[in-house]
């Protein structure tokens, strides 16, 4: 009987321990310019990520289907599936790359500028 109990004790314990971690914390909602900003960027990192997926798209769309095509090798092995796989991991890529690259670019220009604004100078 006293396993149990001990059992039932360190589960009464674990539950009012989760239920105070679950417990929401008070967070500062940042203000209504610093959302735009915020929305604003992953905007333009949005746009110039998709125009670099597209660019690439068709960077790499021609060599590979031309490659797939013209090369022995290439064609005994790389199949429209590994043809696509190619592509698109190549367009994927080039899209992740240019919009974290905008939006990093784009925070830097603003906290400087809020920096410029606090009349702090910068470095």
């Amino acid at each position: 009987m006293g396993i149990a109990i001990n059992a039932r004790n360190w589960w009464a314990l674990r539950r009012q321990d989760m239920a105070m971690a679950s417990k929401p914390f008070r967070l500062a909602t940042p203000s209504s310019s610093a959302q735009l900003t915020a929305k604003q960027c992953s905007h333009d990192g949005v746009k110039a990520g998709a125009k670099a997926a597209a660019i690439a798209f068709v960077a790499s769309a021609i060599p590979v289907m031309m490659g797939a095509r013209a090369i022995p090798w290439a064609k005994a092995n790389l199949n429209y599936v590994a043809q696509a796989h190619i592509i698109s991991l190549v367009s994927g890529a080039a899209y992740f790359i240019v919009a974290d690259k905008t939006i990093l670019a784009s925070a830097r220009k603003n906290s400087f500028e809020e920096l410029a604004s606090n009349g702090e100078p910068s470095s």
